[in-house]
């Protein structure tokens, strides 16, 4: 496994004030870079600017139910460790929340010294990325999956989030069919976004014409009627 030559970035989400503060005080102690949240709204705008290495995450929110969050977050990030720490203590919620894909579950009260040795663990186990998989090729396009960004013959491309996520569904993907429905759990999970909406349409219309030579007569991002989409090399 690869040493880390960055400091860690940890994403906590809380809508308590001192929680953060002490999470933030402790853990930048450490050597960590915390980013923090109140809101589940807040933490999609910090995710869309760049992926941290784990994620900190209570499940009663202002905006929004932390377990539906956490499996929507590991839809589209299938090895972010989360850890949820909250003030639900029953066995039940234990086991659904790790069931729904979290990687460690702490009850508050905590101690910090024990939420400190969770997290290094958590980023020790962690999958980290094969070059290949950091970098996806396909011909003349690159997709840096850790600085989110997308070259073309090594031009850079602008990418909305949405549009960068699409690209990497498809070109993970490549040669082969990527469904509508599996695009709209991917991306719009959380979301009242239906299979057949026109949103998706228009982000491979956008996709078509920052990437192909001629979007009226794409090359590689392919329709297949009435079923998906294929990224042809």
């Amino acid at each position: 496994m690869e040493e880390r030559s960055l400091p860690a970035t940890l994403l906590a989400i809380d809508d308590d004030p001192d929680i953060l503060k002490v999470l933030k005080a402790n853990l930048e102690l450490h050597g960590f870079k915390l980013q923090t949240a109140a809101s589940l709204a807040e933490a999609r705008k910090l995710l869309e600017a760049g992926r941290p290495d784990l994620v900190i995450l209570d499940l009663m929110l202002p905006d929004g139910d932390g377990l539906e969050f956490c499996c929507s977050l590991k839809s589209l990030h299938p090895q972010l460790p989360v850890i949820m720490l909250t003030a639900r203590d029953k066995i039940s919620d234990k086991v659904v929340g790790l069931e729904l894909g979290a990687d460690d579950y702490m009850v508050k009260p905590f101690e910090t010294s024990e939420l400190l040795a969770r997290i290094k663990a958590r980023l020790r186990s962690a999958v980290v990325p094969t070059e290949r998989k950091q970098l996806l090729k396909a011909g003349t396009l690159e997709i840096d999956q850790r600085n989110q960004t997308v070259t073309v013959a090594g031009a850079e491309v602008y990418l909305t989030a949405k549009e960068f996520q699409l690209l990497s569904c498809l070109v993970e993907n490549r040669n082969n069919l990527v469904t509508r429905d599996e695009i709209r759990k991917r991306l719009w999970s959380d979301s009242k976004i239906y299979s057949w909406s026109r949103v998706i349409d228009v982000h491979i219309q956008h996709l078509r014409q920052k990437l192909e030579q001629t979007p009226g007569k794409p090359r590689h991002i392919i329709t297949v009627p009435g079923r998906g989409y294929r990224f042809e090399e």
